[in-house]
C-alpha cells in the first residue's frame, strides 16, 4: 500500500471516527484483558485523558489532523514515556492489545500489515530498559 499527501494512512483506515474507534478499543482491551495488567498499572485509573491524548496523537502520526500538536505541543514519545519502566513485556503487551484493537475493527490487508510494522517501530522506539 502507497500512501502520500492525497492517500495517508488517516484515510484508509477511515479517518476521525475510526481513529477515535481505535484509541477507544485499544483502551478498552487494555482495561479488559488480564494479559495486559502490566501496562495497564502504569496509566492513571481513570483512562479517559489517556484516550484522547492517544487519539489526538494517532490522528496526526497516522497523516490526519495535527491534534496533539496543536492541544498538547510536540508528542516527545521517549521523554513523556521514560518515568515508565518499558522493556521487552511491556512492549509486547503493548504491541498485543494494539493487535486486538487492530482485529476488533476487521483492519486487515496491506493496512494492518503497514501500521504493525509502524506500531512495532514505535513500540521498540519507547523501550527504556534493559532486558
Amino acid at each position: 500500500m502507497t500512501f502520500g499527501p492525497d492517500h495517508t494512512p488517516f484515510d484508509a483506515i477511515g479517518g476521525e471516527p475510526r481513529v477515535r474507534e481505535l484509541a477507544d478499543r485499544f483502551y478498552d482491551r487494555m482495561a479488559e484483558e488480564p494479559a495486559f495488567e502490566t501496562i495497564r498499572r502504569l496509566h492513571p485509573p481513570d483512562l479517559e485523558v489517556s484516550r484522547d491524548k492517544f487519539f489526538e496523537f494517532l490522528c496526526g502520526w497516522l497523516g490526519g489532523p495535527p491534534l496533539y500538536m496543536q492541544r498538547r505541543g510536540h508528542p516527545r514519545l521517549r521523554m513523556r514515556h521514560a518515568p515508565f519502566p518499558i522493556g521487552d513485556a511491556e512492549r509486547d503487551q503493548w504491541l498485543g492489545c494494539m493487535a486486538m484493537a487492530m482485529d476488533d475493527l476487521e483492519i486487515d490487508g496491506e493496512l494492518r500489515t503497514f501500521l504493525e510494522a509502524r506500531f512495532t517501530q514505535v513500540a521498540d522506539f519507547m523501550r527504556n530498559r534493559a532486558e
